[in-house]
């Protein structure tokens, strides 16, 4: 993570800091174009890394957004079983049949702006939800639960 964080920071970012292995970074930047700065930062990782990640950054604004809509709060208590999936941009159509279809009885989910909240109490890993929903949802995504969503809020208190 270290080396992430360096080639980061060699590509213009400021205050990096990295969230354990995860490849979820916090840092600043003056850059006015997540496009551009997204794409500047793919072009170092594969420099350094040999590799071309799909990034998707999100503003502190956007994040906080994402947490105070979180329609499942309850949810919180069993922080594994809660996952924010961002997705890369709105989607046109979601197949939101096919999302309700994939869901058993005890999960709860919802499309909110940029984010599908899914809560699944009988386990992330064996959910047909989670595994189907961004093909359903028709854009890229990257979810992660709420164990990590809590911790980057930490660290963006931190400054």
């Amino acid at each position: 993570m270290a080396t992430l964080a360096a080639t980061l920071h060699s590509a213009g970012c400021r205050s990096v800091r990295t969230y354990i292995q995860s490849g979820n970074v916090v840092f600043t930047s003056s850059s006015k174009s997540k496009t551009n700065l997204a794409r500047r930062l793919a072009d170092a990782t594969e420099a350094q890394f040999g590799f071309r990640p799909d990034i998707l950054l999100l503003s502190v604004a956007d994040f906080r957004s994402a947490v105070e809509k979180n329609p499942f709060t309850d949810a919180v208590r069993e922080p594994k079983t809660l996952h924010f999936f961002f997705l890369d941009s709105k989607p046109e159509s979601p197949d939101t049949n096919g999302i309700a279809e994939l869901a058993i009885p005890s999960e709860r989910f919802q499309l909110i702006d940029k984010v599908f909240y899914v809560h699944a109490p009988d386990g992330f890993g064996r959910s047909k939800l989670a595994a189907g929903v961004e093909r359903k949802l028709g854009v890229p995504t990257t979810a992660r639960n709420y164990t990590t969503i809590h911790n980057l809020s930490a660290m963006l208190d931190e400054g």
